[in-house]
């Protein structure tokens, strides 16, 4: 098999869905005793999220690059970013190191694509939501993007930071996230990427309204196949 390099820790929550992902679908393709071969960097997101918050984006790609650099120094051929706002530095940590990185935008692409989607509705952090690095990704897939307005995109960020990757699951939290999907399906979205590793722990298919990409589950999914052998998902 192929050996995994995981970046993680951003928050810990959904490094554990990866890991645990990752390892049934190995399991379940081998059979017996196999498991995944994973080389895991768990970072502390307390320093992740002070460069978030300073906008000290240099500092946060020195620190996941380093962590790319002792995954491939501990035996990993790929390379993954646990987390989607940060391939906001995706480009710089995939520059410095010698093996491929695999996007999670690639892999949220791919699945769109089985299904014929070709607009979706993101839901994550205000950068995600707002900035060009992940719906930029998405556009080689042929995909376009709506996003909630300003004021809800404060409130579904500030959800994701003050409770979801510290672990806090809060009921009102889930109806602000519908309500937001309800307004998603209106503005043209075919189906609503999970757009934050941990929002897969609020909302389940059943909740919504439309049909999700789970971001940490499809990218998951996508890593155990390259350990298997599938291969990257390209655009």
């Amino acid at each position: 098999m192929e050996t995994l390099g995981l970046i993680g820790g951003m928050s810990w929550h959904s490094t554990a869905t990866y890991y645990r992902i990752i390892n049934e679908v190995v399991s379940a393709a081998r059979g017996g005793h196999a498991s995944a071969r994973i080389s895991l960097q768990s970072l502390d997101f307390s320093e992740i999220r002070e460069c978030q918050v300073a906008g000290d984006w240099d500092r946060a790609a020195a620190l996941l690059t380093e962590a790319a650099q002792r995954c491939v120094q501990g035996g990993a051929t790929t390379v993954a970013i646990c987390t989607n706002l940060m391939h906001k530095v995706a480009p710089q940590v995939e520059a410095a190191i010698d093996v491929p990185l695999a996007h999670i935008g690639d892999a949220i692409g791919a699945e769109a694509g089985r299904h014929g989607w070709s607009t979706l509705g993101i839901l994550g952090t205000r950068w995600v939501m707002e900035e060009d690095f992940y719906a930029g990704r998405l556009a080689r897939h042929g995909i376009g993007v709506v996003v909630p307005d300003a004021p809800t995109r404060d409130q579904v960020d500030t959800i994701v930071f003050d409770e979801l990757t510290q672990g806090i699951i809060r009921d009102t939290s889930r109806a602000t996230y519908v309500d937001t999907i309800r307004r998603l399906a209106d503005q043209g979205a075919e189906a609503v990427v999970l757009a934050c590793t941990e929002v897969g722990l609020l909302i389940s298919p059943e909740d919504s309204p439309l049909p999700l990409i789970d971001s940490a589950e499809v990218h998951a999914r996508h890593l155990a196949g390259i350990a298997l052998g599938a291969g990257l998902p390209t655009a």
